[in-house]
């Protein structure tokens, strides 16, 4: 934690047998809805009176199941740690847009035909070539989906659910880390701007049919200075895209050093998670 984020006064272990020494304690939702009540540490008691319970979670609401049978057990939601975010720099370096030869990506492993992205992806791609890597489609060059993504102008990050504040790496490290331009379907336009600048992504929202869209991106690939806009915000910002799971790790032990001796139970978390 040091090290990477400069973050003092930390010691992470995963060994089970110092569970009664941790000041805190991390739960990975999707692991206690795998694994249910076996998940938790046994008494008694299961929790000392001293200890935070943190519950862990990176997905929506839409993909976490089990959370009614988690009331009253946690102290603390996860601190907020995005999957990633810009930060301005005194002096960005100059970008270079890599050599584009393709025109649409996709990489997708959760093909799910009831979600939105597969039925507008099914629309979108009447009018449009699109290629799709992964669970129904073409193998990502060696190097991984961000060498693969370069080669394109526009990169389809298509969340598999639609929640508020719920944008994924598809956005930070498929599309921007690979400097392609994202098109969006997720939240609405106003929760991405919360977050990027509103030239910096095109969102399916914006038009009225996905044959709009097609015709757009169309244009686009054909009027270079019209597309270089959408690279205006890299004049002032650069990409951070969270390390999975050690940054989470030592933000969250970061905000218990900070709390002191708080204490708090979260009595109903599956109505506040799904607010």
């Amino acid at each position: 934690c040091r090290r990477r984020y400069n973050i003092t006064g930390c010691r992470l272990s995963a060994d089970r047998s110092r569970y009664g020494e941790a000041q805190a304690v991390l739960f990975h939702h999707r692991d206690l809805a795998l694994h249910g009540a076996e998940g938790l540490p046994r008494g008694p008691p299961p929790r000392p009176p001293w200890q935070l319970w943190v519950w862990m979670n990176f997905e929506s609401p839409s993909h976490s199941p089990g959370l009614r049978g988690l009331a009253g057990l946690f102290n603390w939601t996860i601190v907020f740690v995005p999957y990633g975010y810009l930060y301005a720099l005194p002096a960005p370096p100059p970008f270079v847009l890599p050599r584009k030869t393709r025109l649409v990506a996709w990489v997708i492993s959760n093909w799910n035909e009831e979600h939105a992205r597969v039925r507008y992806y099914r629309q979108l791609k009447e009018h449009l070539a699109i290629d799709v890597y992964g669970a129904r489609g073409l193998a990502l060059a060696e190097g991984g989906v961000v060498e693969t993504v370069s080669a394109y102008k526009f990169y389809l990050a298509f969340e598999n659910s639609q929640h508020t504040d719920y944008i994924t790496e598809k956005l930070w490290r498929n599309a921007f880390a690979a400097s392609a331009v994202p098109v969006v379907l997720g939240p609405r336009r106003a929760n991405y701007e919360r977050f990027i600048p509103p030239d910096s992504f095109i969102h399916v929202d914006d038009f009225p049919s996905p044959r709009l869209l097609a015709t757009y991106l169309k244009f686009l690939d054909k009027n270079k200075p019209n597309y270089r806009r959408y690279f205006a915000w890299r004049k002032k910002y650069e990409v951070h895209v969270t390390s999975f799971w050690d940054e989470h790790f030592c933000k969250v032990c970061k905000a218990v050093r900070a709390a002191g001796n708080q204490i708090k139970t979260v009595q109903n978390l599956a109505s506040w998670f799904e607010s």
